[in-house]
């Protein structure tokens, strides 16, 4: 039988719909669309796409599991390699790590492999299939600061390792980023990274929420005083970056990490009236997923929204179906613009922001083509609210409070990437508290290589 070139597509809300909505934009498959998308995979004896995946996911084993409508062995398959699936089949940049290694992109379509495992693992949370707990049980503490999915991944793999395994989280809900900053339309709260978590803990993971470690509790108290024997720091990168640019103080400046937290942990999502000031006209500034993200919430909460970027579509660095469902939506992108001031009222706040026409001259050392200023083209976008999506760094309240844990010039914790060991034995890190802001699926990457590492640090530190 003749593979298909096309995949099968995937239901979506209307896109005038959920502009004005919350709820999921992607329905994901349904049986028969799984079963149906699953019979194009070729089943290669080398399978590319499984080295396209960072936690190396059995991708087509579990979709032969699919094919054969056994939903149950596909979700086990890929538990195996992940604790969260069904947030990476929502928020993982498949297009350029699976599906992008897939030999039917050559000619057509690759195999919808986010999709798929999407399908799986909500199948899985609907049927109550949890990931089976390890009879093994180790003497071993691990402590685990942050629950984002670095944190969840070390902390799920250990667990299953049979390690006694307790996570700290600074704020009052577990899940980190997939929680506050990931917005529910894309990512649900309740139906999706809540189940995740719980499934976690079912492994026999303790979660210890309002713990701000370098605050209430170093590092050394950790493994002196309380116990642990190794540590995996995967604490995120919460710190925004600015422009520095005049009128940045202003009211009606945001970074885009404080507009989406305060919408998603006051729930303001959910149309409740809590202290988040909306906008009637939002200026984003930044062309990354965060910045997609920021602009397409500031759009449901009812402004007009532009996004402007100093680079062309080209070298947009958010995933192209967010670019996608953006332009949909009806936000209004200024490419190849770049802010030289925000421009106050005299009360103090936005009234504006004057950009300035750009061209792409030279490439960087990063081999994108460097923006240059083109003289004289200045002009100005009215708005009252401005947001800043200009990437992350980690704050450096753990490295400060942590003696020998050596950081790099972006306060970044310096460790290796294939086991994650820092300079200080026993403590490990890992995600963007290490990289910066980087994507889910590198965080929960770097989680299981980090797991490995901790492993092997404890069978050479064994107690007798």
């Amino acid at each position: 039988m003749a593979v298909s070139m096309t995949r099968v597509p995937v239901r979506e809300q209307e896109p005038l719909v959920r502009a004005k909505n919350f709820e999921e934009v992607c329905l994901g498959y349904s049986e028969e669309e799984a079963v149906a998308e699953a019979e194009r995979c070729l089943h290669c004896a080398k399978p590319l796409c499984v080295q396209g995946c960072p936690v190396s996911i059995n991708i087509p084993e579990f979709i032969q599991e699919v094919k054969n409508r056994d939903f149950k062995r596909a979700y086990d398959i890929i538990n195996e390699s992940s604790s969260l699936p069904a947030v990476c089949g929502r928020v993982c940049p498949q297009e350029t790590q699976c599906e992008g290694k897939c030999i039917l992109g050559k000619k057509g379509d690759p195999v919808s492999i986010g999709k798929l495992e999407r399908f799986v693992a909500d199948w899985a949370s609907e049927n109550g299939v949890a990931p089976a707990k390890t009879k093994e049980q180790r003497p071993e503490r691990v402590a685990v600061i942050g629950s984002g999915p670095a944190g969840l991944t070390c902390a799920g793999d250990l667990a299953k390792m049979g390690y006694q395994v307790k996570i700290f989280e600074a704020l009052h809900q577990a899940g980190g980023v997939l929680v506050y900053g990931i917005p529910q339309f894309r990512l649900p709260k309740d139906q999706v990274v809540a189940h995740e978590v719980e499934n976690v803990k079912k492994l026999g993971v303790e979660i210890e929420t309002d713990v701000v470690v370098g605050k209430s509790v170093t590092i050394d108290q950790l493994m002196d005083e309380e116990g642990f024997d190794a540590v995996f720091i995967g604490s995120g990168a919460g710190l925004p970056k600015f422009m520095g640019i005049p009128g940045e103080q202003a009211n009606g400046v945001f970074s885009a990490n404080e507009y989406l937290t305060r919408n998603n942990l006051m729930k303001a999502y959910l149309h409740y009236d809590t202290p988040i000031h909306a906008g009637s006209k939002v200026v984003v500034v930044g062309g990354g997923n965060v910045a997609m993200d920021a602009a397409r919430t500031a759009l449901r909460l009812g402004a007009e929204t532009h996004i402007v970027y100093r680079r062309s579509e080209k070298e947009l660095p958010a995933r192209a179906e967010e670019v996608h469902h953006a332009k949909e939506e009806g936000i209004q992108f200024h490419l190849l613009n770049n802010p030289v001031e925000i421009l106050v009222d005299d009360s103090g706040w936005v009234r504006g922001i004057r950009c300035i026409h750009m061209e792409l001259g030279e490439p960087d050392e990063s081999g994108r083509r460097s923006p240059v200023e083109i003289p004289g083209s200045e002009y100005e976008i009215e708005a009252d609210t401005v947001i800043m999506s200009l990437g992350t760094s980690p704050n450096p309240l753990i490295s400060s409070t942590t003696q020998g844990l050596d950081t790099d010039r972006r306060k970044c914790i310096v460790a290796e990437e294939s086991n994650g060991a820092t300079s200080r034995p026993g403590v490990f890190a890992g995600g963007d508290a290490v990289t910066g802001a980087a994507t889910v699926i590198l965080a929960m990457g770097a989680g299981k290589a980090a797991a490995a590492g901790i492993h092997e640090y404890l069978q050479k530190n064994k107690k007798h």
